[in-house]
């Protein structure tokens, strides 16, 4: 630096074209010199050191830095160089004063240029730009420098660029190896998919690691069966999952590899990979050769490797809890450098990794089956055929695990039939449990023909006691359980008065079409979920032509991006446009089969994989015949009875029931007598054909028949006994005044000889 009167400043020696100050010859006149100062004390780390010894020092510091300095003028030509620069660069000493900016072999020089003459210019201090090329004894070998320029302003104006670059091979392939982990770490395993990771696996070390790399897991552990531990019998077949290489050697960018995606295959012995196999410990072969004597024991591999120009490769096992569940094979053909042991070091890291997020997805992948498996299982079967309704439905279980979604079609008594959808918080096989046990707590109250805001009641009821006992079991640190356990939507639909009544609780209310296919309201209000306490259900009851469509769903099928009816473009989102799209998909309920109608309610709301499980049931109402329904009202006189019988044989001759008179007869004179002995009047009888023979007994009365156990020395109370053995099935069914008693008997087969009467046994007696 100089002063302003042009002086330099003692002990501040300046450098200028590599000179030191004292050999520079001082052009300022002599009668404009001023005055001489007087003498300053000289102290250490002060200005007033000697200018000699400094430069000196100054000298020493250049030549011995362990880093290569370069000294450049203006037009970027080296100017000075120290020894570590010769020493990285045999070159740099006979181009001293030639333009030079390739610092070694193989940097990008253009790149470099324009860095020096922008600190040249700006004079910003660039530090650390990485740049790389290749050694110059090992041309095989990369090299990475980390430059450095600084401008330098001498005191007459002109600028130099100082230029360092330091070796940062080891450091930097260090740093690479640590960045490789940290991206394994970051996206491996982020799908729970057990192929995703796979290939996750391969993209992570390719093209940073290697050239190729290949994925082949055991078939058996993602099938369900237990990992095998080592050693692994090499005859077992491995499927390849996952392959990823650099684009070269004429290869397309989308090839999938010599063994095709999804391929199985097995090894030879002795290989690399029977030995990994074997033992479970990763193998490097540095240099591949005609001479490795294991090519000769896999022919069609070892065409396959020097076909892709392979010439170093990493055989590493994909290992969780001493179980083998693969292979991760790294191939290097394009850059020339072979594997070492930092590499293989690496490759084990990044398979230990990779199987520990392959074992969580199959394990995932596991546990869903099973989740999905008992949802199966607990949902009902296919229902037999119905005169009320036909029935279709779809239960699609969503990407994140089968959830609590449920449905049930439960047949009830006078041909009436019970519809009922849900829907359970939380996913898994706990979720599947709950659902299963709601499920049956239903099914339970609707063969008592209870309404359906009654039948909430109590499921009500049954819903807080499973959230108790869920409360009592969570798991320490958890905050609670969130309102409500499940949503349900329960609907009966009566054949004969062709009518529909629900009730709900916190679930959607149905989609009703007509048989014309036009959209028709059915109010049905949701109050809130069931487990919350309510006990307050409100219901709704609709006329419905037969022929009319009823549409229940739970939240998953509103879950995706509805299309439009062109399929190229969303539509709205959002719960009431999305539950338009179910109406005008069932525009032609009246013309297609309920199957096809599912079908196309999937393909407009469900254009892709759904997270959460979806469940559509579709019931298209049927009514009962006039002609299958017999009505008598009777007086309250004990007489009637007689009459009662004589009504019922008519009937049955009617209907070419004559096998079922004399049980008939028994029933009907049991009901009647009961009803008019402890009912009140009206009372009316009742004579249904459907699938089986419905013989129902009605009066004003609230009054509860139960069995009771009659000794032998009673007079009566085998009432009930009697119809019990006589028919299938009995109940009783209460409305808004008053109650009907019913039991239904089988139809007879062609061949099938009369009922008779059992006999005689312990029985009961209607009481009230």
């Amino acid at each position: 630096m100089s002063t302003t009167d042009g002086e330099p400043k003692p002990g501040h020696p300046e450098r200028k074209d590599g000179m030191d100050s004292t050999d520079r010859t001082d052009r300022t006149p002599a009668e404009n010199r001023p005055a001489a100062e007087p003498e300053r004390r000289r102290t250490p780390g002060h200005g007033g050191a000697d200018p000699t010894v400094d430069a000196a020092l100054l000298d020493s510091l250049f030549e011995q830095t362990p880093v290569a300095l370069y000294l450049l003028d203006e037009d970027l030509r080296v100017v000075r160089h120290n020894a570590a620069a010769q020493a990285g660069e045999s070159r740099a000493g006979r181009e001293i004063g030639g333009r030079r900016c390739d610092f070694a072999p193989g940097f990008d020089d253009a790149e470099l240029e324009t860095l020096a003459r922008q600190a040249l210019q700006d004079g910003e201090w660039i530090r650390g730009h990485l740049v790389r090329g290749r050694t110059p004894t090992d041309p095989c070998r990369d090299l990475i420098g980390a430059v450095s320029y600084f401008r330098i302003v001498t005191e007459d104006g002109r600028r130099h660029l100082v230029a360092a670059v330091e070796d940062v091979t080891e450091r930097q392939a260090a740093l690479d190896r640590l960045d490789i982990l940290h991206t394994a770490h970051r996206q491996i395993g982020a799908s729970l998919d057990a192929v995703g990771s796979a290939q996750e696996l391969a993209d992570v070390a390719v093209p940073r690691l290697a050239d190729i790399a290949t994925v082949d897991l055991l078939d058996e552990p993602l099938r369900g069966l237990p990992p095998r531990p080592a050693p692994v019998d090499p005859a077992a077949p491995l499927r390849r999952y996952a392959y990823r290489a650099v684009r070269g050697h004429g290869r397309p960018a989308g090839d999938r590899g010599p063994i095709p995606y999804g391929e199985l295959s097995t090894y030879a012995v002795p290989t690399p990979y029977s030995q990994v196999l074997d033992d479970a410990r990763a193998r490097l072969v540095r240099r591949l050769g005609s001479n490795q004597d294991w090519l000769a024991a896999d022919p069609e591999r070892a065409g396959r490797l020097a076909e892709l120009g392979v010439h170093s490769m990493i055989v590493a096992p994909l290992v969780v809890h001493d179980a083998v569940l693969g292979l991760l094979a790294l191939y290097r053909s394009r850059r020339p450098e072979p594997f070492e042991e930092a590499d293989l070091e690496l490759a084990v890291e990044l398979a230990e990794r990779g199987a520990l997020s392959i074992d969580k997805a199959r394990s995932y992948a596991r546990e869903r089956s099973i989740a999905t498996t008992l949802q199966r299982q607990l949902l009902p079967r296919e229902p037999s055929e119905l005169s009320a309704v036909e029935t279709a439905q779809v239960y699609l279980p969503g990407v994140v695990g089968p959830g609590g979604d449920w449905y049930d079609i439960v047949p009830l008594s006078a041909a009436r039939v019970g519809l009922a959808i849900g829907s359970v918080t939380g996913n898994g096989i706990e979720a599947a449990a709950l659902m299963g046990q709601l499920r049956t707590a239903l099914r339970t109250l609707a063969v008592q023909d209870l309404p359906p805001d009654e039948l909430l009641v109590r499921l009500d009821e049954a819903a807080r006691v499973l959230t108790d006992e869920q409360r009592g079991s969570l798991p320490p640190g958890a905050d609670g359980l969130p309102d409500g356990l499940a949503s349900c939507l329960y609907l009966v639909y009566d054949p004969i008065a062709r009518t529909c009544t629900g009730a709900s609780a916190g679930h959607h209310g149905p989609v009703l079409v007509g048989p014309d296919g036009m959209p028709l309201p059915f109010p049905v209000e949701a109050a809130l979920p069931l487990g919350c306490g309510d006990s307050c259900y409100e219901t709704a009851t609709v006329e419905l032509e037969p022929g009319s469509v009823l549409a229940l769903y739970t939240d998953g099928l509103m879950s995706g991006r509805a299309r439009r009816k062109d399929g190229r473009e969303p539509a709205a989102d959002g719960p009431v446009e999305r539950r338009g799209v179910l109406e005008r998909s069932l525009a032609r309920a009246g013309e297609e089969q309920l199957r096809d109608l599912c079908d196309r309610v999937v393909y407009a709301l469900l254009p892709e994989r759904q997270r959460e499980d979806a469940v559509l049931l579709l019931a298209r109402t049927r009514a009962l015949p006039d002609e299958q329904v017999a009505v008598w009202t009777l007086p309250d006189d004990p007489a009637v009875v007689r009459t009662a019988r004589r009504l019922a044989e008519h009937q049955l001759a009617a209907w070419g029931l004559t096998d079922l008179e004399f049980a008939t007869d028994l029933i009907v004179s049991e009901l009647v007598t009961n009803a008019i002995r402890y009912g009140k009047p009206p009372i009316r009888l009742r004579l249904i054909r459907d699938q089986g023979l419905i013989c129902e007994v009605s009066d004003s009365s609230d009054s509860t028949p139960h069995l009771r156990r009659a000794k032998s020395t009673d007079e009566g109370g085998r009432g009930l006994f009697i119809i019990g053995q006589l028919a299938q099935r009995w109940g009783t069914r209460f409305a808004r005044h008053g109650k009907t008693i019913w039991a239904q008997q089988d139809l007879p087969a062609a061949d099938a000889p009369p009922t008779g009467l059992p006999g005689a046994g312990i029985g009961g007696e209607l009481t009230s």
